[in-house]
């Protein structure tokens, strides 16, 4: 297994603004709880480990290219650029309630860079990508495993799946509707598309089979242990030696910094609830303004690390799901899913990323307000 240069690995830590400020908080709060046994308590190892084990098998299909294929035969019958574009804001859509939101923009805003690109459809280009992300992020919103915040609430609520779905579906299909409605105003849509370049190519090779086989084995093995019928680590075990004997590199491709922010933010706000003062001023806050505050918080720190400081502090936990989840949309920050599609857009067209921050704050607030506007309604 190749070796990862300590210096690589402390530049990236110290890139990363939410980690550094998640572990800024948990030290300061440190000096005015004395850390003690209690500490232990403060981390949900169960949440922590499945989000391990399920960042290992994702990775391992994208390492087979397993989700490129799918995208490559989706698109091969689309003619024209309305067509494309609906596809590939789909492919983020219903992709992110089984592989995250992150790794569903990660996977398909550079496919649809290319595709767009080799089409000649780059006037199609930031209004498609700015859906794909919105897709993204309200997708994985209707499943447990769509985003580390569900996740981290379907755990410590205790939930069942029914009652975690049957909360979500009204915004999931209501972001469904929008999600359609939004990709008929796109320019152009209803042009033909242009012959694909010669040389285009999304996927320049597959895994063998075996591994594919052996990823969805494992995938089934993390998927009833979020249903509670395995133990958590029962399935870390299984995961880490069947990946460490069959490809051990995977090992070091999961998101080890958001593993280690939240550990970060639960030593805080586990800190946080033993301070009399701070738990009351925080629970009057949140109390009974769950959706409002999980929504407001998200648009300045991201939905993650507000998900995680007012959980401790909320009493209805499917209002904070809601809304932690809503909280997504709005600013660029909100869900950390969407800098994914920032990058990769800014990276080939440097000279529009203003134009694309502005194209993804206007439509990313639409879709706040209706999503606010449809909350009233549903209530």
């Amino acid at each position: 297994m190749k070796s990862i240069p300590f210096k690589n690995i402390f530049n990236k830590l110290k890139s990363d603004p939410v980690l550094i400020c998640a572990w800024i908080l948990a030290i300061i709060s440190c000096f005015i709880v004395e850390p003690d046994s209690e500490y232990f308590s403060y981390i949900d190892f169960r949440s922590l480990g499945i989000l391990w084990g399920l960042m290992i098998v994702i990775q391992g299909f994208r390492e087979n290219s397993i989700f490129e294929k799918i995208g490559e035969q989706l698109l091969g019958k689309v003619k024209t650029g309305r067509g494309l574009s609906i596809v590939l804001i789909l492919m983020c859509f219903v992709s992110s309630m089984f592989i995250t939101n992150d790794v569903a923009l990660i996977t398909f805003v550079p496919f649809a860079l290319m595709t767009l690109h080799s089409c000649k459809r780059e006037d199609m280009m930031i209004p498609v990508i700015v859906l794909q992300t919105v897709a993204a992020n309200l997708g994985s919103m209707l499943t447990p495993i769509g985003n580390p915040q569900n996740l981290y609430l379907y755990g410590i609520t205790g939930m069942s799946i029914s009652s975690f779905v049957l909360c979500m579906l009204p915004y999931s299909t209501f972001s469904l509707v929008l999600l359609m409605v939004f990709s008929f105003f796109i320019k152009n849509g209803s042009e033909k598309l242009g012959e694909r370049k010669d040389n285009y190519q999304v996927v320049k090779s597959f895994g063998s089979r075996r591994q594919v086989v052996i990823y969805s084995v494992l995938f089934v093995l993390a998927l009833l242990t979020v249903l509670r019928v395995i133990p958590w680590y029962i399935m870390v075990a299984v995961i880490f030696v069947v990946v460490a004997v069959m490809d051990g590199k995977i090992l070091l491709r999961a998101d080890y910094i958001l593993l280690l922010t939240f550990i970060g933010f639960f030593i805080f706000t586990g800190n946080m609830g033993r301070i009399p003062e701070v738990r009351d001023v925080l629970q009057n806050a949140t109390s009974g303004r769950e959706f409002i505050m999980g929504a407001l918080v998200s648009q300045f720190i991201s939905n993650v690390p507000a998900t995680l400081m007012l959980s401790g502090f909320a009493s209805d936990y499917k209002e904070l799901l809601i809304g932690v989840n809503v909280g997504g949309l709005g600013t660029l920050i909100a869900s950390m899913a969407s800098l994914i599609s920032f990058k990769a857009y800014g990276n080939d067209y440097k000279e529009n990323r203003g134009k694309y921050i502005a194209v993804f704050t206007f439509v990313n607030l639409i879709f706040l307000l209706s999503f606010v506007g449809f909350r009233t309604v549903i209530l």
